[in-house]
């Protein structure tokens, strides 16, 4: 897949994730190049305009691996937000940073634990704090 879907992020997310970056040292995580790359390219909206199937931080999301028909949920959370139920995904790791601003029907792929790229399809934004109305979170 050479092209990247176009992503958009609420300004509340954008400027917290901006932030993030700026604290974090140069050589702090090997995806802070790529997360700024992604919130570089980024179309910036209001949360109260946000739309309701795109991937925020804090939303819970069910994907489909596209060669198993495996499907899975994950929530994309903040550093401090991770824990070990592995149901929570940090925006930090690539493939968090890569989840960021898509839309239900997105494919993207990310790296296998086995090494070699999955195909995966965005099935449903099960839950996005901004369509729940929790814009102060």
């Amino acid at each position: 897949m050479n092209s990247k879907p176009k992503i958009i992020v609420s300004e509340q997310d954008y400027e917290r994730l901006d932030r993030l970056l700026e604290s974090l040292p140069a050589d702090g995580f090997p995806g802070k190049a790529a997360l700024r790359a992604e919130l570089d390219r980024a179309q910036i909206v209001d949360p109260k305009e946000l739309p309701p199937d795109v991937v925020t931080m804090n939303s819970t999301v069910r994907f489909r691996v596209s060669s198993s028909n495996e499907e899975f949920r994950l929530t994309l959370v903040y550093p401090k937000g991770l824990d070990a139920s592995g149901e929570k995904i940090s925006i930090l790791a690539p493939v968090g940073s890569a989840l960021l601003g898509l839309a239900q029907g997105d494919e993207i792929e990310w790296p296998s634990p086995g090494g070699g790229m999955l195909k995966v399809r965005i099935e449903e934004v099960v839950y996005q704090p901004e369509r729940a109305g929790e814009y102060h979170r």
